[in-house]
């Protein structure tokens, strides 16, 4: 389970953690230890990788509940990635330009976001994780792409 896994759990929880490595893989390794508790609630209805990403997104949340420091951080992320939009340029770093564009979004934006265009899930699979109604998985889409345009002023290819 964890070899198949690992990289896409980890690569998940980096973005919601906003680029740290460290913090990802402890979240990691607390969201496995997580999942082989509990691997008798799966159901087998949905795909695997959901199921896990669910746990991975619980044991997130549980970890920044804990944290008092969470909203500062999440504040500075947000001062930072205005600073840094203001002198947005193209660079080769396909990662920390994607971890700018994500840090204009909330935390559930960014995990939404990021199951859907980095973990490929569906609408249905990312609502059977967050425990959302896949309406809502669809307009929070919709929504932080807004963000992110309205952000960085990405122009709209179909709307011009």
């Amino acid at each position: 389970m964890i070899r198949r896994h690992q990289s896409q759990v980890r690569n998940f929880l980096r973005k919601l953690t906003g680029g740290s490595f460290d913090e990802a893989d402890d979240l990691a390794q607390e969201c496995f230890l997580h999942a082989w508790d509990k691997l008798q609630t799966f159901s087998g209805r949905g795909s695997f990788i959901g199921w896990l990403l669910k746990v991975a997104y619980t044991t997130f949340l549980q970890s920044k509940r804990k944290s008092k420091r969470y909203a500062e951080v999440l504040d500075e992320a947000r001062y930072v990635a205005q600073l840094e939009s203001r002198s947005y340029t193209q660079s080769t770093d396909e990662v920390s330009d994607l971890d700018k564009l994500l840090a204009v979004l909330t935390q559930e934006e960014r995990a939404i976001m990021v199951m859907s265009y980095a973990c490929g899930l569906s609408h249905r699979e990312i609502g059977e994780a967050t425990g959302l109604p896949v309406g809502t998985v669809k307009s929070v889409i919709f929504r932080g792409k807004e963000k992110i345009r309205t952000s960085f002023d990405i122009k709209d290819h179909q709307h011009g």
